[in-house]
C-alpha cells in the first residue's frame, strides 16, 4: 500500500486536528527518503482491534506510545484511517505496556524474555531505573555487568538520536540518514545541520547534495550563497566521477552547475576560480584546473576541472607505471635470456596443451616485460595463458601474488593457477578511511603481480594497486576490454592499451575449436561484432520472446527460480543469477529482487525478519554490498561484494552476511542501508563475477540503457547457460548500438607525455 492519500485541503479557521493516542504495533510501509509510512496501532480499546495510520511518522517505533495529531479518513480499499500530521512520544505508564515496548526490540539488548523479567522485578518504576539508575539492572536474574552496560548505552543513543530525529523532522530527513547523522556527529548534530549544512554531503554517506540543500533551505541558507554554489560545482562534479569521468571540461560543469541550482553564470564562474584558486594555508584545496586533451583525443585540448582526489591519483598513477617500466633493476632476470624452445617445451609437458603462438607471444611479454596487458574475449585462452604465465614464473622460484577486483574474480583465478589468490583489497589491506597497508614505501613482496578482470579496476583502486608493486617487479593486467568499463571513476585498461602508449600488449583473437561448440561463446562474439544471437537449436543459449515488460519481468522470475533449476539441476539462490539492464522498471533489478525473493526465501511465521524501507531481510537471502566500507570485516566490506544472510537477531538489532570470500560480516540494522537483495542485480554490477547459469531480461523498457558492450558483458559472465528474456527489437537494439563515446580521463595522456 504505497500510494499516499491527496492531501487535506482544509480552509483557514477550519478546526482544530484530531488526536489519536496508542501504541505502535506493526509498520506494513515506510518510505525511508520522506518518512511515509503506513503502520497499525492498538488504541486500547479492546477486542485485539488495530486502526491503520498513515503520514509522518519518522523515527517511530514498533512498541512505543504515540500521541498523534491529524485527521480521519477513509481509503475506498482499506477503509478508515488516520492521517498523522505530527506526532510526540509518550512513555507507557503500565507493567504491560512497558513490557511490550521494551520487548518490541526497541532498545538493543533487550528482548520479549528480558523485558519479562525487567519489568516483573521493577515494574512501573522500570522505564525511570533504566534512565536514572542503569546500574541496578544486574539485580534482574541473568543481567551481567556487561548486558546492563549495553542496555544503558543502546538507552542514551536511542534517546540522543530521538532529540535529534524530531529536529530533522522539520526539515524531512529520513530516520536511515538522521541514524548516520547523529553517527557521525553525536551531540553536535544539531548544530552542524542547523549552521553547516553542506558539510553532510561530503561527510555522511547517503546524503548528497540536494538532500543538504534541501535542508539547507529550511534552516534559511540563501539561494544564491557561495557555499550552496560550491557544494554545488562540487556535488555535480561528484556525479560525474559516479557516472564513469575523472573530471569535466570546464565549460559542461559550468553549464551543469547553473542548470542543477538556477543561478546566474557569473556566479558560478566566479565561485569555480575561487574552488579552483591556490588554497591557503591548512585549507584543502577545492578543485584542479587543467588543461589536457579532449576524451575524444583530437580537436582542442580542454580545460579540465577535477576533484582533488581523482587528479591526484591519475599523476600518482601514470607516474608509478612509469617507474616499473624503466626501474633498472628485475625481480626475475632468469627470462631475460631463457632458451623459450625449451621452456616452452617443459611447459607443454607440464600441462598437455601446446600454446598457441600469440599466446606464447602473450607468456614472453609478461616475464619479460615490467608491465603488459593481456586481454581478449571468451573463448580465447586466456586463462591458460594466465595459468602458464604462472607456471614458468613458478618454475624458476618467482614470488607470484594473484589478485582480482572481486571475491568470485579471485577464487577463480585460484582455481586456474592452483595458487593463493585474493581480492584487490585485501592483498593491498586496505584500512579504515582508505589507506593501505602496502604502497611505495612498504611495496608487496612480489617478483610477478597478476591482475585478472582488470576492466573493473578503477582510477582510484588501480593508483593504490600500482603502488605497492616494488621496482623491478612484473604486473600483468588481465581483461576484456570490450566488456562495461568499471563502475567507478576511470578506464584504466583501455588507457593502458591506447595506441602509441608505453604500456606493451597482445590481443587474443582465435577462438578455440572446445570453445566454438559453446553457444554463450558463440553469441558472445557475435554481439561482440554486432551480429544478433543465435538462439534456434542452442543447447546453452535460450531466448523466451515477449514484447511485453511487465510479462518479461513475471517470466524472468519464473525462469530463474524454477524452470532453469528443474531443467539443469541449479541451485537457484548459488549458480542462478538474474542480469539486467537497469535498477528501475518492471523488469529491472529492484522489482525483481521482490519477485524473486517471494519465490526463492519466502517469509515464515516461524523465522525473524527485519523491514527495513521498503525491504524486508530474512535469513537466506542473498544480498550485496552497496558501498565500500573501511571500517566492516578484516579489511574492509567493498562496493559490489555479495553474500547469504546466515543469521538475524531481533534482540541485539544484527544480522550476519557470510560473503564470497566466506568471511562473516555482521550489520547493525541501522546499517542496513549498505544492503540491497542480490538475486538480481544490474549488468554494471556482475562485473568480474561469473556464474553457472545467467538469466537476462531485455525489454524496450530499458532502451536507454541497450548498447552492445552492455549485452555482450552479461552473456560473458555465464560459465554454462544464457536465457534471454524479452523482445527481438530490444536485443538488436543492444547489439547495434555502440556505446557513446569515451569517459573523460587523461591517464592514456599523462602516460604517453615524456618525462621532463
Amino acid at each position: 500500500m504505497t500510494d499516499q492519500p491527496p492531501a487535506s485541503t482544509a480552509a483557514p479557521g477550519a478546526r482544530r486536528p484530531a488526536v489519536l493516542e496508542g501504541v505502535l504495533e506493526r509498520i506494513t510501509y515506510a518510505n525511508e527518503e520522506n518518512g511515509y509510512t503506513v503502520a497499525r496501532v492498538d488504541t486500547g480499546r479492546g477486542g485485539g482491534d488495530l486502526l491503520t495510520v498513515v503520514g509522518a511518522l519518522l523515527g517511530a517505533q514498533v512498541g512505543e506510545s504515540l500521541r498523534m495529531e491529524g485527521r480521519w479518513g477513509s481509503h475506498p480499499q482499506y477503509g478508515k484511517q488516520f492521517h498523522v500530521e505530527n506526532y510526540t512520544t509518550v512513555l507507557p505508564a503500565t507493567v504491560q505496556g512497558i513490557r511490550r515496548y521494551l520487548g518490541s526490540g526497541l532498545v538493543k539488548g533487550i528482548g520479549p524474555v528480558f523485558a519479562d523479567r525487567i519489568t516483573q522485578h521493577f515494574g512501573t518504576d522500570t522505564l525511570r531505573i533504566i534512565e536514572e539508575e542503569p546500574k541496578r539492572l544486574v539485580e534482574v536474574p541473568g543481567l551481567g555487568p556487561k548486558r546492563t552496560k549495553k542496555i544503558a548505552d543502546a538507552w542514551e543513543e536511542q534517546k540522543a538520536i530521538k532529540e535529534v530525529m524530531l529536529f530533522l523532522q522539520t526539515v524531512e530527513v529520513s530516520t536511515s540518514i538522521a541514524v548516520r547523522i547523529y553517527k557521525k556527529y553525536g551531540d553536535a548534530s544539531i548544530s552542524v545541520v542547523r549552521n553547516q549544512p553542506y558539510r553532510l554531503a561530503a561527510d555522511v554517506w547517503g546524503i548528497g547534495f540536494l538532500t543538504a540543500d534541501k535542508i539547507a533551505r529550511s534552516v534559511g541558507i540563501p539561494h544564491d550563497s557561495p557555499d550552496r554554489v560550491k557544494a554545488g560545482l562540487q556535488y555535480a562534479l561528484s556525479q560525474a566521477t559516479d557516472q564513469g569521468h575523472c573530471y569535466l571540461p570546464e565549460e559542461k560543469l559550468i553549464a551543469d552547475t547553473v542548470k542543477l541550482l538556477q543561478v546566474d553564470t557569473g556566479l558560478v564562474i566566479e565561485c569555480l576560480g575561487e574552488l579552483a584558486a591556490e588554497p591557503g594555508e591548512g585549507e584543502d584545496p577545492g578543485v584542479v584546473r587543467e588543461k589536457v586533451p579532449g576524451p575524444d583525443g583530437g580537436g582542442e585540448p580542454v580545460t579540465a576541472i577535477y576533484l582533488v582526489p581523482f587528479h591526484r591519483a591519475e599523476l600518482s598513477l601514470a607516474g608509478q607505471l612509469r617507474r616499473l617500466l624503466r626501474a633498472d633493476e628485475d625481480r626475475m632476470p632468469s627470462f631475460r635470456d631463457v632458451d623459450w624452445d625449451r621452456a616452452l617445451g617443459w611447459l607443454k609437458g607440464r600441462t598437455g596443451t601446446e600454446l598457441a603462438p600469440e599466446q606464447e607471444a602473450a607468456v614472453k611479454l609478461a616475464l619479460t616485460e615490467k608491465v603488459a596487458v593481456l586481454t581478449g574475449g571468451p573463448g580465447c585462452g586466456k586463462s591458460f595463458t594466465v595459468r602458464s604465465v604462472v607456471e614458468l614464473a613458478r618454475a624458476k622460484k618467482a614470488k607470484v601474488v594473484l589478485a582480482a577486483p572481486t571475491g568470485r574474480a579471485a577464487k577463480r583465478l585460484a582455481e586456474l593457477t592452483g595458487a593463493e589468490a585474493s581480492t584487490v583489497h585485501r592483498l593491498l589491506e586496505l584500512r579504515p578511511g582508505g589507506d593501505a597497508a602496502y604502497d611505495r614505501d612498504r611495496p608487496l613482496d612480489a617478483d610477478l603481480v597478476v591482475v585478472d578482470e582488470a576492466s573493473m579496476l578503477d582510477l582510484l583502486l588501480a593508483n593504490k594497486l600500482v603502488k605497492a608493486v616494488p621496482p623491478g617487479a612484473h604486473l600483468l593486467f588481465v581483461g576484456d576490454v570490450d566488456q562495461l568499463p568499471s563502475v567507478g571513476a576511470g578506464e584504466v585498461l583501455r588507457d593502458l592499451l591506447a595506441e602509441g602508449g608505453p604500456v606493451p600488449a597482445v590481443r587474443l583473437t582465435r577462438v578455440f575449436r572446445q570453445a566454438q561448440q559453446s553457444g554463450v561463446v558463440t553469441n558472445a562474439h557475435r554481439i561482440n561484432a554486432g551480429q544478433q544471437p543465435l538462439t534456434d537449436g542452442m543447447k546453452d543459449f535460450f531466448l523466451f520472446v515477449t514484447d511485453d515488460t511487465e510479462e518479461a519481468g513475471r517470466l524472468t522470475v519464473d525462469v530463474a527460480a524454477r524452470r532453469v533449476p528443474a531443467k539443469f539441476g541449479l541451485d537457484p539462490r548459488r549458480d542462478v543469477q538474474v542480469l539486467a539492464p537497469m535498477h528501475r522498471g518492471p523488469a529491472g533489478a529492484g522489482a525483481l529482487n521482490g519477485l524473486l525473493q517471494q519465490a526463492i526465501t519466502p517469509g515464515r511465521p516461524d523465522l525473524p525478519e527485519k523491514r527495513f524501507g521498503g525491504r524486508v531481510f530474512r535469513v537466506g537471502d542473498k544480498v550485496t554490498q552497496i558501498r565500500n566500507n573501511y571500517d566492516k570485516g578484516e579489511n574492509g566490506v567493498f562496493n559490489g561484494t555479495v553474500g547469504v544472510v546466515t543469521s538475524l537477531d531481533p534482540v541485539d538489532q544484527r544480522l550476519t552476511v557470510r560473503t564470497d570470500e566466506d568471511e562473516e560480516v555482521p550489520y547493525d540494522f541501522d546499517e542496513l542501508d549498505e544492503l540491497a537483495h542480490a538475486y538480481a542485480v544490474t549488468i554494471h554490477r556482475s562485473q568480474g563475477s561469473e556464474y553457472p547459469a545467467v538469466v537476462i531480461p531485455v525489454t524496450t523498457g530499458a532502451w536507454m540503457m541497450l548498447q552492445r558492450n552492455l549485452l555482450y558483458t552479461a552473456v560473458t559472465r555465464a560459465k554454462r547457460l544464457v536465457v534471454l528474456v524479452g523482445s527481438r527489437r530490444a536485443i538488436a537494439q543492444a547489439v547495434r548500438t555502440v556505446s557513446a563515446g569515451r569517459r573523460c580521463t587523461a591517464l592514456d595522456f599523462r602516460l604517453a607525455t615524456p618525462l621532463t
